[in-house]
């Protein structure tokens, strides 16, 4: 008792805290955020005019008829060039593109929460873990001093020839089980919350107290404000900016170009030939085997396959939360019976107490009125642990 009275207590939210900002996944899923800007920071920098500067300077000689065509050639070519380019995109094209990034970023943030439930989830079940073993281990321990007491008023009355020392030597059984039983409780509690550490990211090997995690349930929000189905509309929403993409592309395309420098082949009066040009380029989709429907069909059949995950999930939805409900309502009627139980079990062990005083109890009484005790103590703090396990699971899914 002193090891665990004095130790470092902890809460959940602490353990939860943690694992959330130290977990590599969440900030992997920020720095895809992240890079989502920069990509529509780039699409709206692609749209603007761009300057390229170019040098192709070729020679073709010849000697005695010999070389290349020097009416192909020219005998050489020599350009300095500064290009200026432009396409023209219209407004909804360019919004249909950044479409794209917004909803990407959205699908990033709903795996981020996701994500984060998941963790929140897995902590709090292994807090819930440790936290059972905890209360088991306290109330052995407690059972273990009581245990004791007993013990030197049974050695007392056995040297007195009150009880056999066959009565003595099985209530020392009981004592040295309980020992055992509190050691393994022990080694299992130190298991448990090293776990927890691991999955809260927290390096720690000190002997801790776990608070109680106090779970409520959370209002329970329409499936379709969760943020489990808001994924099945994103992906609609994917597909639909998709096929506005795919009906741009088929658009026609114009291209505006400028460029000034010098051009010459150095033939003649090469220093006259500076100058400038400039044109549009239009480009319009005529045939194309018909990939343009394909593309539109692919986009339905995945709309379809969205449709039908959707529809199960639901269902699974709805039939996992009653299950939950149920258990939870089953789980609290077992923890009022078991109270029942130990109420009379505990006014057993008063009376065999009393009875031991006297001398007139039966040690195999005695030592099962002790076992029925804890067996119902020990049930009743599993059962507990059984039902925060059981809120916790409610409560993942009423994340929106």
């Amino acid at each position: 008792m002193f090891i665990v009275v004095n130790a470092q207590q902890k809460g959940l939210d602490l353990f939860i805290s943690s694992g959330i900002a130290k977990s590599p996944l969440l900030k992997d899923l920020k720095n895809q955020k992240r890079s989502g800007v920069i990509d529509s920071l780039r699409i709206d920098a692609s749209y603007k005019p761009q300057v390229t500067a170019s040098s192709v300077n070729t020679y073709a000689p010849t000697y005695k008829d010999w070389g290349y065509e020097s009416a192909i050639t020219n005998g050489g070519h020599f350009s300095q060039l500064i290009s200026v380019t432009k396409r023209l995109v219209r407004k909804d094209n360019l919004h249909a593109q950044y479409k794209a990034i917004d909803l990407q970023n959205q699908t990033l943030e709903v795996t981020g929460k996701i994500s984060e439930q998941d963790i929140r989830k897995s902590i709090t079940s292994q807090y819930i873990t440790a936290y059972g073993d905890q209360q088991q281990y306290l109330f052995n321990q407690e059972m273990l001093q009581l245990l004791f007491k007993e013990e030197s008023i049974l050695k007392t009355l056995t040297g007195n020839n009150v009880y056999r020392q066959t009565d003595y030597l099985s209530f020392l059984v009981t004592l040295k089980q309980q020992e055992l039983t509190i050691s393994q409780l022990r080694i299992q509690l130190q298991n448990d919350i090293a776990t927890l550490n691991y999955l809260s990211g927290i390096n720690d090997t000190s002997f801790i107290v776990l608070e109680n995690p106090s779970l409520e349930l959370t209002i329970q929000p329409e499936i379709d404000n969760t943020v489990f189905t808001k994924q099945f509309k994103l992906d609609s929403l994917k597909l639909r900016n998709s096929d506005a993409i795919i009906d741009y592309s088929y658009k026609p395309t114009i291209d505006l170009y400028a460029d000034a420098g010098h051009v010459s082949t150095f033939a003649m009066d090469a220093y006259k030939n500076f100058g400038t040009s400039f044109g549009v380029t239009i480009a319009m989709p005529i045939y194309d085997g018909r990939q343009k429907k394909m593309q539109h069909d692919k986009n339905a059949i995945a709309q379809q396959t969205i449709g039908e995950y959707q529809q199960y999930f639901k269902s699974q939805y709805t039939q996992q939360i009653q299950q939950l409900v149920q258990q939870l309502q089953l789980t609290d009627q077992l923890i009022a019976q078991a109270k029942d139980q130990l109420r009379y079990s505990e006014g057993l062990i008063e009376a065999n107490r009393k009875l031991l005083v006297s001398g007139d109890a039966r040690m195999a009484d005695f030592i099962l009125a002790i076992s029925n005790y804890l067996t119902t103590k020990n049930m009743i703090t599993q059962t507990t642990i059984n039902r925060l396990q059981i809120i916790n699971q409610i409560n993942y899914w009423n994340t929106k």
